[in-house]
Formats: C-alpha cells, structure tokens, sequence
C-alpha cells in the first residue's frame, strides 16, 4: 500500500491505494465523522485479490488538510470524491461508505450512479432520524461549544464514541489516532464545523430517490450499534430495490474495525452480485 497526497481546487486530500491499478472493479472506502480511512485497515488486508482499492481521508479528517471555509456538506464531499476518481482515472467503482460516509455514497449513487457500480452501506446515516440525543445537544450548544478549550471538546467527543466500540482497548487505541488532527484549536474549530455540518435535510432528500438506484447494494449493521439502530439498516435496505441486509451479531457501530471478516466476508458476497 502506498500513501498519496492529491491537490484538488487548493485542498489537499490524502488516500491510499492498494491491489492492482487496473485489475478488476475498483472499490472506494469513505470513513464517517470524527474518523479518518485508518477505519478500514482491516476491511482491505481480508478481501480477495484482483481489484484495485482506494482509501481516502475526507477533507478536515486525518492526514487531508483542515476544511478552512470549504463546505462539509455530504454534496461537498462527494464532489470532491468525484474529483479525486478523475484524477485516479476511475470511471465508476464500488463505494463503500461508514456512517456519514454511508451519506456521502448515497449522494454518489442518487447523483451521479453511473460512477458507482455496486454500493455498500455500513452502519449509515439516512432519511431523517439519525440525530443522536448527543449530536442534537452539541449543535445547540455550538455558540458555547466552539469556545471550549480544543480537549475539553474532544474529550466530550471521544467519549461519546467509545460507546460504538465493545472493546475499550480497540477504543482507546484508534480514537488517540483519529482525535490528532482535533488536538489543537484550529482542530477543534475543525470539529465544530465537522457537527455543524450534520444536516438531516440532506439525508431526508436523499431518502427520497433511494429506491431510484439500480446497483446492486449491500446494507451492513452491527447489532448493537448503540448510535444507529439496525431499524434503519433495515429501512435503508427495504428502500432501495434488491437490496441486502447483513447484521453482524455483537457489532457496536464501528463494526470495520471490530468485525473486519465478517465486513470483508459481505463485500465479498456484494462483489459477486
């Protein structure tokens, strides 16, 4: 595997590649909020050769440069995930997609479908009921939250999203890795906009033309995810014709990192669809 910075419109995004340009259909992960493309580590070692996968860290996210002004709109980021696929010379690929990732591959596969040749949904934001009790009170507390000392809001943060994780070891250790680029104030301004962004208007138009989409689609939960209930796994499936439903017994919401076989098990099944 291989780590690449990329130039688009004055924003640097980071990503890897791995498998063979070339070979076979290429797959493209999008992590969701507060993470970064590490979510997926294991999900790529565990999937069968001869295809060409392509990991990236949204803008604000990991090693891609802070948003600064630019939109963090699900539309925004799937744009410009469109434009790191021209200049990888991707024509239309498998979009997988975890949490606000899972909104921002939904965007791909209503707008611009013929990119997206099959698409997998893991524990995805959708329709209009994802807001946890815990995102509605940080976004009404932004005017407060925004001038909080940068651990003092990440600490609220990771707090948070060690509930979407069985093991707290496994917590402990990505969560130091995914709170780096936040660390600092410009990182919490970073994160303030990254929940200011949260929008379940756009989930809700998106909702709408599901059942427009004719790839096929796999739907992926973990049965304790304690953010997103698999009530709406369930209802993501049953919208979008043909679609696949797989639980993972004992998943909490980050199920790439706590059941990556049973993870790269459905993609591989999605693969031969």
């Amino acid at each position: 595997m291989r780590g690449e910075f990329i130039d688009l419109d004055g924003a640097r995004l980071y990503y890897y590649a791995a498998g063979s340009r070339g070979a076979g259909e290429p797959v493209v992960f999008v992590h969701g909020f507060a993470t970064s493309g590490h979510l997926w580590r294991d999900v790529v070692t565990l999937l069968p050769p001869g295809r060409r996968l392509v990991v990236l860290d949204l803008l604000g996210h990991g090693r891609s440069d802070p948003p600064g002004a630019r939109s963090l709109s699900l539309a925004a980021h799937a744009q410009r995930l469109l434009a790191l696929l021209d200049e990888l010379g991707i024509a239309s690929a498998c979009v997988v997609g975890h949490g606000v990732g899972g909104g921002v591959a939904q965007w791909l596969a209503v707008h611009e479908p013929a990119r997206v040749s099959r698409l997998a949904l893991l524990a995805s934001i959708g329709f209009d009921r994802w807001f946890t009790r815990d995102v509605r009170l940080a976004r009404a507390t932004l005017p407060i939250t925004r001038h909080l000392p940068p651990a003092w809001l990440l600490s609220m943060v990771r707090a948070e999203m060690e509930r979407g994780y069985a093991d707290a070891g496994r917590a402990a250790h990505d969560l130091d890795r995914y709170a780096r680029p936040f660390s600092t104030e410009a990182g919490r301004d970073a994160l303030v906009r990254h929940i200011a962004a949260l929008d379940t208007r756009e989930t809700r138009g998106l909702g709408a033309r599901l059942g427009e989409l004719a790839m096929p689609v796999s739907v992926i939960w973990g049965a304790s995810d304690p953010f997103l209930p698999v009530a709406l796994g369930r209802r993501l499936a049953e919208a979008i014709p043909g679609a696949t439903l797989d639980v993972v017994p004992g998943a909490r919401h980050f199920l790439p990192e706590e059941a990556p076989r049973q993870v790269a098990d459905s993609l591989t099944t999605l693969f031969a669809r």
